[in-house]
């Protein structure tokens, strides 16, 4: 994981996502987390970026 992306997951998770994985199920469960919050939204960021 470069620090570009880890630092757009922080401040932008859903754009952090659709850069790994495209806009797809991943993209849709973490608008709606962080919609929920913005922590929950990192947290799944960093394990959808850090599952490859």
């Amino acid at each position: 994981m470069s620090i570009l992306t880890i630092i757009i997951s922080i401040l932008l998770p859903p754009l952090g996502v659709a850069m790994a994985k495209g806009i797809g199920k991943d993209f849709v469960i973490n608008v709606i987390l962080t919609l929920l919050g913005w922590l929950p939204g990192v947290i799944h960021a960093f394990y959808v970026n850090s599952r490859g």
